[in-house]
């Protein structure tokens, strides 16, 4: 069966986006890097996260890439170990380019996110779960 699972990214410019995932801490696994292609490493299980020009992902996906200014196909969630982080991260994401769709906040009395856009406009949200107040 599967031994793996990683999420493809189509990017505008490789070079921009991952300069932008860099300065709000994400780190590569460059040596799966081409001129048009660059491998992010997600997490403690190094989840893959595969940032495509384009145009080349547009032929691996055999369609068109959605406007992610008027519609969005997914919602990324990531955690974050305390809200300190969460803030942090959204300090960092505002530095970098990035656009806040939704401010850091509590939710539902037991987590405490943020929502974010990169650079090429793929929605992103990050929360602190604090599982000992969820009821």
């Amino acid at each position: 069966m599967t031994k793996q699972i990683w999420l493809n990214l189509p990017v505008k410019s490789v070079a921009k986006a991952k300069d932008f995932f860099w300065k709000i801490g994400f780190s590569f696994n460059e040596q799966h890097d081409t001129p048009s292609s660059t491998c992010m490493v997600v997490g403690e299980s190094h989840f893959v996260v595969m940032l495509f020009e384009e145009s080349l992902f547009e032929g691996f996906s055999q369609n068109k890439i959605t406007d992610t200014k008027a519609s969005s196909e997914i919602l990324i969630s990531i955690d974050a170990e305390s809200k300190e982080e969460v803030d942090e991260l959204a300090q960092k994401v505002q530095d970098a380019g990035g656009t806040i769709f939704s401010s850091p906040a509590e939710s539902q009395g037991w987590m405490y996110g943020f929502g974010f856009a990169d650079i090429d406009g793929h929605r992103w949200n990050v929360l602190f779960m604090d599982f000992t107040k969820l009821s």
